[in-house]
């Protein structure tokens, strides 16, 4: 197979890395930055500054698209020009409504459209699921998550700990209860002492997520935290209606009927990585599990916590209908 890798910055040469040791794709790199250029060392990688250039000479199959999230529109819109498959960087867009437009185009234009979602992927929440499904603590009452690190990182767009990591949480919600949400109220600020420079980067945030089933979800998280670390996956605590789960760190223990078990070992968990889920989704010509379609209602959780916490109240949420 042939791919076109549109970026190549931090997050772009981790996806380079990947596509290289997929072992059975022929790699293509379009990136602005010449400097960026050294990256690939001695691979035989032809270099590109324009998209539609690289399409016109290498005739891929698919295109990664790892450009900074104000240009994720455009390069998917190219690529759709072309009728390609696209595996993308969340977000789909910082806009929301610009989202929606986005994978209504590549349902009617019935172009595969993945967004690379990876924390759903990690074999302790995979493990997570599965004893949920299998009816472990019963029915889900509540989730409790908490999230803290210090992370102080400059890219090319203001980092935010809503847009750039509690999405993966969100989509974990979602993930390991089956439920959508149905009403959401956020508070975003920066606390004192933060190291964030202005209004515009809110580095904290307390949100109370009401999902399908009656699940009450809270959420604290903040990226300037000075105290003890959790994972990028955060602590959770599930409680259901015959026990309890816990994930601290990577470890699971499960309460129930006075008797606990600890697991942290994942070796039976089968789950496959972000880009082979994707290309098996080509190869099987299914929906890929974060399809655009499906990402769009995580994205949308981001979108009414934004707005929550604008008005400083509680509101319904509600869903795009993306037709095909």
């Amino acid at each position: 197979m042939k791919a076109v890798l549109v970026g190549l910055g931090v997050a772009g040469y981790s996806w380079y890395k990947t596509l290289k040791n997929q072992g059975n794709i022929q790699i293509s790199v379009v990136e602005i930055d010449p400097s960026a250029r050294p990256k690939v060392g001695d691979d035989p990688v032809n270099f590109y500054t324009s998209l539609n250039e690289a399409i016109e000479q290498e005739k891929p199959d698919f295109i990664v698209n790892v450009t900074s999230p104000t240009a994720h529109t455009s390069i998917n819109n190219v690529a759709f020009d072309y009728h390609l498959p696209v595996l993308c960087e969340k977000p789909i867009s910082f806009d929301y409504a610009e989202s929606i437009q986005v994978v209504q185009r590549a349902a009617n234009e019935q172009i595969p459209f993945m967004i690379a979602e990876n924390y759903r992927r990690m074999a302790h929440f995979r493990k997570l699921r599965s004893l949920i499904e299998e009816g472990t603590i019963g029915k889900i009452a509540s989730i409790d998550v908490n999230f803290y690190r210090y992370h102080q990182v400059e890219r090319k767009y203001t980092v935010s700990l809503l847009q750039d990591i509690t999405v993966h949480h969100l989509d974990l919600m979602r993930y390991l209860t089956g439920q959508e949400g149905t009403k959401m109220f956020a508070k975003l600020y920066n606390p004192i002492g933060s190291w964030a420079d202005d209004s515009s980067r809110c580095i904290n945030l307390y949100m109370l997520l009401e999902m399908g089933e009656g699940i009450l979800v809270t959420y604290t998280g903040g990226i300037s935290s000075r105290g003890k670390q959790t994972e990028w996956g955060g602590n959770w605590r599930i409680e259901g209606t015959e026990g309890a789960i816990e994930i601290v760190g990577k470890k699971i223990t499960i309460e129930r009927n006075g008797d606990t078990t600890e697991i942290s070992d994942y070796s039976d968990v089968h789950s496959v990585g972000t880009l082979k889920e994707f290309l098996l989704s080509l190869e099987q010509k299914r929906d890929a599990e974060t399809s655009g379609k499906d990402y769009l209602k995580t994205q949308a959780l981001v979108h009414f916590a934004e707005e929550s916490s604008k008005v400083n109240r509680m509101l319904e949420i509600t869903f795009p209908e993306i037709r095909s």
